[in-house]
């Protein structure tokens, strides 16, 4: 139950922030916002910003002509008189995953034919207008990784590793843990190698992959002698990947306060780090060090979403803001049916200063939302896989 009510915040919190960016632009440059969805149909609630008022819908299932179907059964107007309405219908949708704007006059995924090219019409604008519309979704989820990288920077302040060869913390299902290391044992030798710091800890570690060593644990004035096999983690090095041995233990951590510059710093910095990450991780797709086996769709979000959950606020607002930024450079990627796309058809059109025809238009839209339809299905088969493995 954990896992799926972390997974519907995270992706509310995410897709409903992202919609927003485009909600706002939108209003702010003139362009008239026919809907404003926070989820997915079929509709629960809506308010309609109309003249004088706003009408207010609750939708249930009804009996109609000896069936049951999904409408309206209550309504109520709400008085405000004078009030100019701006048509745009507010819906809290029955399945919380997600959200979309509806904008007048523009052809996206919804395939909307119907352009009269009106003054609040989406294509009736200049090309920085549309562009800031386009690029609101990715702007607002990158603002969003950055405040919570910075808030949380904050909240710890900075994290130093206490240079000790002290176990602070061990993973589940792992080397130490099975072995029998607990928190707060010292490690003071590693096979004939005396360990006094934690970098000559790791070192040493490092280099023995898939290896049986011999440890000797210090342990409330008691020496405790091990014989532990490590395993193995693959990372990223200068040149492709490497793979190391690893115990799965932690080490002591020092916090000391920042101030709010420093953690501006931080915001940014983790940020952009982890932008680069995920352009790292592209390169090493192309170079053969990775493949499409090792990304996750929505069933791993989920898994992680529900472990971080179960580990604290702490640890699943930074996934929050890891995928924000996921969110982000998924969206300003060039492939149409995605904001990148839709800038990228707006920047072809300026290039060669004529508007693409309908046709042309709708077409490279299909052909987009069916890559990302099959780019969809590889990967959901990809967590099905991994689930049962």
């Amino acid at each position: 139950m954990t896992t799926l009510w972390a997974f519907i915040i995270l992706l509310g919190v995410l897709i409903t922030i992202h919609e927003f960016g485009h909600f706002m632009a939108a209003r702010s440059v003139g362009v008239r916002v026919e809907r404003f969805s926070i989820g997915i149909p079929p509709r629960f609630l809506t308010i309609e910003s109309i003249d004088d008022g706003l009408l207010c819908k609750l939708f249930f299932f009804k009996r109609t002509r000896g069936s049951f179907k999904w409408q309206p059964v209550l309504e109520k107007h709400i008085n405000r008189t004078g009030r100019l309405g701006s048509g745009t219908e507010y819906v809290v949708a029955l399945l919380p995953l997600g959200g979309y704007v509806k904008m007048a006059g523009i052809i996206d995924e919804n395939m909307d034919t119907e352009i009269n090219y009106e003054e609040d019409e989406f294509m009736s604008k200049p090309l920085w207008a549309k562009l800031w519309i386009l690029s609101a979704g990715v702007i607002m989820n990158t603002i969003l990784a950055f405040i919570l990288f910075a808030s949380l920077g904050y909240y710890q302040g900075s994290a130093e590793i206490k240079d000790e060869p002290v176990v602070r913390e061990t993973i589940g299902n792992m080397p130490a843990e099975m072995a029998g290391i607990i928190p707060g044992d010292r490690i003071i030798k590693i096979n004939d190698n005396n360990v006094k710091t934690w970098s000559e800890l790791t070192s040493l570690i490092k280099t023995r992959p898939n290896t049986k060593i011999d440890l000797v644990l210090e342990r409330d004035d008691s020496m405790i002698n091990l014989e532990i096999t490590t395993t193995t983690s693959v990372i990223p090095v200068k040149g492709g990947m490497d793979t190391v041995g690893v115990l799965g233990i932690y080490p002591e951590m020092v916090y000391m306060s920042i101030t709010a510059k420093e953690a501006i710093s931080i915001g940014f910095s983790r940020t952009i780090g982890s932008f680069m990450m995920i352009i790292e991780s592209l390169r090493m797709l192309g170079a053969g060090d990775a493949s499409v086996s090792d990304f996750g769709g929505p069933i791993l979000i989920a898994q992680l979403a529900g472990q971080t959950a179960e580990a604290g606020l702490i640890p699943f607002l930074t996934f929050m803001a890891l995928l924000s930024v996921n969110l982000a450079f998924l969206n300003i990627l060039p492939i149409p049916g995605l904001d990148g796309g839709h800038i990228l058809i707006h920047l072809i059109e300026a290039a060669i200063r004529r508007p693409l025809t309908l046709k042309t238009r709708i077409a490279i839209q299909q052909i987009g939302m069916a890559f990302i339809l099959i780019l969809m299905v590889t990967i959901i088969f990809q967590d099905i896989t991994r689930l049962f493995n």
